[in-house]
């Protein structure tokens, strides 16, 4: 069976506040660590009233002290916002802590808009460093060298797996040249996934880390007991997607059971092209969906987003997810 994993973004729902999501969070792991899911990750956006996650250090270790055996990790940390040698410290302590358990996935996007850029003290153009700044942490990771004069403590010698994050052939290039797993963000930008996976493996590089390829796919899954209940979950995602393009600042909403009366046309051309990847649906449905994307992309692990209002939905999304697979 391949590997399911899982996405978290501490969604804040409406009605309920920013401790609860976070706490919902290290629950849902706790969950997935039943179900057999192989790890969970948590993304760094800024300046975003529904995603709790923006000190993701911080998530990592608030979900891996309650839980045994799930990896934890980044999904991703945006490396432009952050000093090479401040992140290798952080996660090489996550890694002493919690050994064996913790991933730290990279991006290159700023994760956030540009005022928020400048409120973090980095320059847009930090992202043009991207491969070097990478290349300096797996430095900072590793054991520490005779003549090394700058160590990470806690960091040196925990060698924590990085992998590249990415939604275009850049990512994918930079995880083949450097020979790391590779994990490609459809679940909200699918355009280029199949180019980007076939430019990874062609170009892909024996490392220390990992001697061949390795894909992580990400991708929206919204399962119901019914393809009609699943239709109706998804609702709060896509009504998420159409604020977003108004400019609204929201949180997450309860469903609804008319989208089409919340969007307009062009606000649902746009969800539809970005949600491309998802699967919405009852078990059978899912079993389908994910057959077919593993078929089509030969992924070597999904990784599950769910974006559902209901805490207990959720948990049971993710319980018909793994039994689709099962």
């Amino acid at each position: 069976m391949i590997p399911l994993s899982i996405l978290e973004l501490g969604r804040v729902r409406e009605g309920s506040d920013r401790r609860n999501a976070l706490d919902n969070a290290r629950a849902l792991a706790q969950h997935a660590e039943r179900l057999g899911y192989r790890r969970i990750w948590v993304a760094e956006h800024h300046n975003s009233p529904a995603v709790s996650t923006a000190a993701t250090s911080l998530v990592v270790a608030h979900i891996a002290a309650g839980t045994t055996s799930i990896r934890v990790g980044a999904g991703g940390i945006m490396l432009p916002n952050h000093a090479p040698y401040v992140v290798a410290e952080q996660f090489g302590t996550l890694e002493t802590l919690y050994p064996g358990r913790i991933d730290l996935g990279l991006g290159r996007a700023p994760g956030t808009d540009g005022m928020t850029l400048r409120a973090l003290r980095r320059a847009p153009g930090n992202a043009e460093n991207f491969p070097q700044d990478v290349v300096e942490l797996q430095g900072y990771l590793a054991p520490r060298g005779e003549m090394q004069r700058i160590e990470a403590v806690p960091g040196s010698g925990t060698n924590v797996p990085i992998w590249i994050l990415g939604s275009s052939l850049f990512g994918a290039q930079l995880a083949a040249a450097l020979g790391l797993p590779y994990a490609f963000g459809s679940q909200f930008s699918p355009q280029a996934l199949h180019h980007a996976l076939e430019a990874y493996r062609a170009n892909f590089r024996p490392s220390k880390q990992l001697q061949k390829p390795y894909a992580l796919v990400g991708v929206n899954v919204i399962a119901g007991e019914t393809d009609e209940e699943a239709r109706m979950l998804a609702t709060s995602q896509q009504m998420s997607f159409a604020d977003l393009f108004r400019g609204k600042i929201s949180l997450l909403q309860p469903p609804i059971d008319d989208i089409e009366m919340y969007w307009t046309p062009q606000e649902k051309a746009q969800a539809n092209q970005m949600l491309d990847c998802s699967i919405v649906g009852s078990v059978e449905t899912v079993r389908n969906g994910l057959n077919r994307l593993v078929a089509e992309t030969q992924a070597d692990e999904l990784m599950i987003v769910s974006d559902i209002f209901d805490f207990d939905k959720r948990r049971q999304s993710l319980e018909i997810t793994a039994r689709a697979l099962g």
